[in-house]
């Protein structure tokens, strides 16, 4: 049986997590760079689910290796739950995070607690050879925060407030949110999915 498990990501702050989550699957897990895969999958799905799909299908195509690929973002309920499934692409394909972070941070600025509601949603798509697919999906809920905050994590984890523990995603150890994030939870289930399978 060939150990290998290729994730369809280049993020290698999501594969830090990623490694951490799977670590006890039986499994070598390498990023799309490792495998030595430099393309550029076209996400055109319209929830997250398709996007995951789409990249987790056509990685596994090109190798008949089995793939996971995730699909995630931030969905914000006062900005019509923007920006979703654009979350990385969101103000254009090369703005920083700090400049979209700030964008969401003056859209909302005078909205009181109750209406900056957002979420973080994931969805993992698992591609097995023989071409059957399974999704799981997860979500987080929050509010938008009034500043940049913290530095453990990515993307819009300093803006995430994450009300039970009373700070921002992006300062919260990496423990606690691997166990309750978005992806650490459809992460979860799917290592779930795996093993069942295993067996």
């Amino acid at each position: 049986m060939n150990n290998r498990l290729i994730f369809a990501t280049t993020n290698e702050g999501k594969m830090k997590e990623i490694r951490m989550i799977l670590k006890d699957l039986n499994y070598e897990i390498v990023s799309m760079k490792e495998a030595g895969i430099f393309i550029d999958i076209v996400e055109d799905g319209s929830t997250f689910e398709e996007n995951a799909v789409i990249k987790a299908k056509t990685i596994m195509e090109m190798t008949g290796e089995m793939v996971l690929a995730d699909d995630s973002g931030l969905e914000v309920d006062a900005m019509g739950k923007a920006p979703g499934i654009y979350s990385a692409r969101f103000l254009g394909e090369d703005t920083s995070y700090e400049i979209k972070n700030n964008y969401i941070l003056e859209q909302l600025k005078d909205l009181p607690e109750e209406k900056r509601s957002a979420r973080f949603v994931c969805a993992i798509a698992c591609a097995y050879p023989g071409g059957e697919v399974v999704t799981t999906r997860a979500t987080i809920e929050g509010f938008i925060g009034h500043e940049i905050i913290g530095d453990n994590g990515f993307g819009y984890d300093p803006i995430f407030w994450v009300p039970e523990y009373g700070c921002t995603s992006a300062q919260l150890s990496t423990e606690i949110k691997n166990k309750i994030s978005h992806r650490g939870k459809a992460l979860e289930s799917m290592k779930d999915i795996i093993k069942k399978k295993l067996k």
